[in-house]
């Protein structure tokens, strides 16, 4: 059994594996690189035409990161942000920047043209548009009535 956990309870769409004793090492173990150190953080909006997503990935390159739509309806935003180059003879104070990969994931509403997903990078901000499927608004006729 798989436990699921949102990254935020107000957003049904997202998801991350929930580990139970996550809490509980971080206060004994010291801070160890995890897959959510290097998380990729995002911000999703739906507006009239599209779900737009943004996800701040700094000092990643176009090449090292993959969007994909999986199962259909599931956007998949993932890469890896390269570790820097050390040198022997340097000493290092703090090390806060993270490297590793990193992988985010979405499930698109049926209104979602996966078909049609466009993405863009740009200052360290990766933009995803998804575009919607058109409401068609039903025909109203005026009946006329007698009597």
């Amino acid at each position: 059994m798989s436990l699921v956990r949102r990254s935020n309870m107000f957003d049904p769409f997202s998801f991350d594996l929930w580990d139970p004793f996550d809490s509980m090492f971080r206060s004994v173990v010291p801070a160890v690189s995890t897959d959510r150190d290097t998380a990729a953080f995002a911000n999703w909006k739906e507006t009239p035409e599209a779900h737009v997503f943004k996800a701040d990935i700094p000092g990643v390159k176009k090449e090292e990161v993959k969007v994909e739509v999986e199962d259909g309806n599931v956007l998949v935003i993932s890469g890896q942000r390269s570790k820097e180059k050390e040198d022997k003879n340097d000493t290092w104070h703090r090390v806060e920047r993270n490297s590793g990969q990193f992988m985010r994931r979405f499930r698109l509403p049926e209104n979602a043209k996966v078909d049609q997903v466009k993405a863009g990078l740009e200052n360290g901000v990766l933009t995803v548009t998804v575009p919607k499927v058109e409401v068609k608004k039903p025909e109203v006729k005026a009946i006329d009535i007698s009597g």
